[in-house]
């Protein structure tokens, strides 16, 4: 960059008694959060690169440069288009290197100057720039003159509300009889926004870049004079509390003469007492004793005193070292479970195992046993029996529709009315840190933009983390491993896998009909008469109603409808008690109807003729195994698929592996392939209101499908189940127990089932097997053979 000739020169000021040339073209260094105007002294600290370098060649040369401000503070290398263009000539005074690298440097604005255009951008900015003339003002009118005193007046009133104010500085104000000089000198000392003080820098006319001082000023005095209202207020406050303080203090110190105990002492004494009772962790205690000593130095009647307490009385009365101690012995514990509950003799072998193992190493880690099963077959009672066999405090939390997780881990203590999640809440609730702890309805957990629950409980339900379980609101690790979780769910598709994974899960299938007289007669006979006021002399049930009862009035898996029926049954009788009838009443299955009005179900009215693409399927859903007929018609069209009835896409997709299958075997099977051409299919599974869907319902499709094309029956007392392959393979399925069940409950005495899942058949009960007869199947054509009628 070439240096400044004499010819450059474009004017000569005078400053004060010194006369300064000012070439046409200067370094340009940007400044970040400063407006520097004419005659302004103040220190600027230097630390970027480009800046440094051009208040150093500045200071080689005649110390002179020209500032300007950045529009925007927060870039670090601004480029041209970022810099207002109006900025102040200036005069480096001292200059001095820092340890770290940067530069101080005392600067005074000499005058206003205008950039004309950059002209080096190398190391720093250079720019050719053209000074700012003011007109000057000879005489000074009266309004003018009462301008400059107004904006005086403004300038001693703001600095008084300050406590700035001093004689120096009316003397100053006094001193400056030009308009312009008057309104820099103002405007540099307000406490200004950027933007705003550029606007008074670029404002020519005196008159004018005052009048718009004298604006801000008004604006500032009323400001500063809300800052000091608020600032007296605040203040009187804080010398009310400190006399408050002062006040309790004496009163603390006599009653310490006295030898006695203010409230607020005694308060603190009760905490350190109970803190000590409580046996916490290491640092539950050090976090309790922590908190105690903030509470002790607080205003008793603070908002933040009230949130301590809470926190403290949720410490103390948390069981840390508070455990119940099992009584094992495992031939009471199997008369307790068998008190209670018939058959389940899996689910009951297995809490056996527990308690043997217990007993033999009282150190494991708790179990998280999940009992997934339809409605009413027993899961929650089953919890209350392991409960009642281990001599255990017993609690129970429903996690249906949840969708918080601060359900799970509690909210942190920075909101108001926080809580800890419903985990430690039920610990505390029942005083104990080894309960059996039942979690219902885990498959009907949500999630939403509160987050998700079912991940705040991964780390709860893992025996490898939850002995430093973390709650929000304690944020201090809780040891859970010496509880017992069960969790129950109807079925296990909606349970995320990370969670599904670390849980043990016992199948709870439902109910023959067998057995459903056994338990009614045994349990829910004796309890509805007790409940109902009656004595056992008053009612008696014969086996036929009960069957009656279970086969035409309940529909369902476990017993809870089952049981309504019986209780309506006793309300009925208690009121003909109440009315003053005598004698004992026999309920028998001719006289059933009188109690409970016509059958509500008749499962083989379906199936009293073989019909002409009607087929048995068997689906196994949250309430159990049920009976699902498909029906199939060809109807005139062009070769269309239609599907309905609510089917999942896995049902949708059977429905088109049984079309091509068809299709594929059309000569085989004796059907016309011009059929699938000229015609539509429509396939449709009652019940349209309810959805459906899953993997085992191909091969009734493919037999309702090729009954309608082929003009054959289908057998009504079948039912069957699997799924199909393009290539006529019949897969494996699940549930079939459950399947079993429900094809019982419908009157199916014949089940085609998979050829794999013969190996499921040691599961179902000998009563089962002795009323249904299983058909295993491994090709489609064997199912032809089997369900369509010749």
């Amino acid at each position: 960059m070439a240096e400044t000739d004499k010819d450059d020169i474009i004017s000569i000021i005078e400053d004060g008694k010194e006369e300064l040339e000012i070439p046409d073209t200067l370094p340009l260094m940007p400044v970040r959060d400063v407006v520097i105007f004419t005659d302004m002294l103040l220190p600027l600290f230097v630390g970027r690169e480009k800046s440094i370098q051009a208040i150093e060649d500045a200071a080689e040369k005649d110390g002179i440069l020209f500032i300007s401000t950045q529009k925007d503070p927060g870039i670090e290398n601004p480029k041209a288009s970022e810099i207002y263009r109006v900025g102040t000539v200036s005069r480096v005074l001292k200059m001095l290197k820092l340890p770290d690298g940067r530069v101080k440097a005392f600067v005074q604005g000499l005058a206003k100057a205008k950039i004309k255009k950059y002209i080096g951008r190398r190391h720093y900015y250079k720019v050719k720039i053209e000074l700012i003339k003011e007109e000057a003002i000879e005489n000074v009118d009266l309004e003018t003159e009462a301008l400059m005193r107004n904006v005086r007046e403004y300038s001693e009133k703001i600095l008084a509300l300050r406590g700035e104010l001093t004689g120096d500085v009316g003397t100053i104000l006094d001193s400056v009889d030009n308009p312009g000089k008057l309104a820099d000198l103002v405007a540099s000392n307000l406490k200004l926004k950027l933007e705003e003080s550029q606007d008074v820098l670029e404002t020519i006319d005196p008159m004018e870049r005052l009048k718009r001082v004298n604006d801000l000023l008004s604006h500032e005095v009323e400001l500063s004079a809300v800052q000091a209202r608020i600032q007296s207020e605040v203040k009187d406050e804080i010398s009310k509390t400190q006399r408050d303080y002062y006040l309790r203090e004496q009163v603390r110190a006599i009653y310490k003469e006295l030898g006695e105990h203010d409230e607020k002492t005694r308060e603190i004494e009760d905490y350190r007492k109970k803190i000590t009772k409580a046996k916490m962790s290491k640092l539950a205690d050090k976090e309790a004793s922590k908190q105690l000593k903030r509470l002790e130095q607080m205003h008793p009647d603070s908002a933040e005193s009230s949130v301590i307490r809470t926190y403290l009385d949720w410490l103390i009365e948390m069981p840390w070292s508070k455990s119940t101690k099992d009584v094992i012995n495992i031939k009471k514990a199997k008369e307790v479970l068998d008190q209670d509950h018939y058959g389940l003799k899996k689910i009951k072998d297995r809490i056996l195992e527990y308690l043997s193992v217990r007993k033999l190493n009282p150190d494991m880690k708790g179990p998280i046993l999940c009992f997934v099963g339809p409605p009413g077959v027993g899961k929650t009672s089953l919890g209350q029996a392991i409960s009642s066999s281990l001599k255990r405090k017993f609690v129970r939390i429903s996690l249906g529709g949840m969708r918080d997780e601060a359900e799970i881990r509690g909210h942190r203590r920075t909101y108001i009315g926080a809580l800890p999640g419903r985990i430690l809440q039920g610990l505390k609730q029942c005083g104990s840190n080894n309960p059996v702890f039942m979690m219902d309805e885990i498959d009907k957990l949500g999630a939403d933009f509160r987050g998700d629950p079912s991940s705040a409980l991964l780390e709860a339900l893992d025996p490898e983390q939850n002995s430093e379980f973390s709650d929000h609101y304690f944020n201090l690790p809780f040891d859970l491993s010496k509880v017992m979780f069960i969790l129950t769910a109807n079925y296990t598709d909606t349970i995320p896998s990370a969670l599904l994974d670390r849980m043990e899960v016992i199948t709870l299938s439902g109910y023959s009909s067998e057995e459903k007289i056994k338990i009614a007669n045994r349990y829910l006979i004796p309890r509805q008469i007790k409940e109902n006021g009656l004595k056992s002399h008053f009612l008696s049930i014969s086996e036929g109603a009960l069957e009656k009862i279970i086969t035409e009035y309940t529909a369902e898996s476990g017993l809870r409808n089952l049981e309504r029926e019986l209780g309506s049954i006793c309300r009925k009788t208690a009121r003909k008690i109440a009315e003053g009838e005598k004698g004992k009443f026999n309920i028998k299955r001719n006289n059933l109807h009188k109690y409970l009005g016509i059958s509500k179900y008749q499962p083989e009215m379906d199936k009293e003729n073989s019909q002409v693409g009607l087929s048995t399927g068997l689906a196994w859903t949250q309430n159990g195994g049920e009976v699902m007929y498909v029906e199939a018609a060809v109807i005139g069209g062009k070769g269309d698929l239609i599907i309905t009835g609510q089917l999942g896409d896995i049902m949708q997709e059977s429905a088109r592996a049984a079309m091509s299958y068809s299709r594929a075997n059309c000569d085989i099977l004796g059907i016309k392939d011009k059929t699938f051409q000229s015609s539509d299919i429509h396939i449709h599974v009652p019940a349209g209101a309810i959805p459906k869907d899953g993997p085992s319902a191909g091969i009734a499709i493919a037999v309702a499908l090729i009954s309608i094309l082929t003009g054959k029956k289908v057998r009504s007392d079948m039912a069957m189940t699997g799924e199909i392959s393009l290539r006529g393979r019949v897969l494996p399925i699940g549930g079939l127990k459950e399947k079993a069940l429900g094809a019982l409950r419908g009157g199916i005495t014949k089940i085609i089932i998979p050829a794999k899942n013969k190996k499921d058949l040691a599961e179902i009960p000998v009563n089962i097997k002795r009323r249904i007869k299983f058909i295993p199947v491994e090709k489609m054509d064997e199912v032809i053979d089997l369900a369509i009628e010749v």
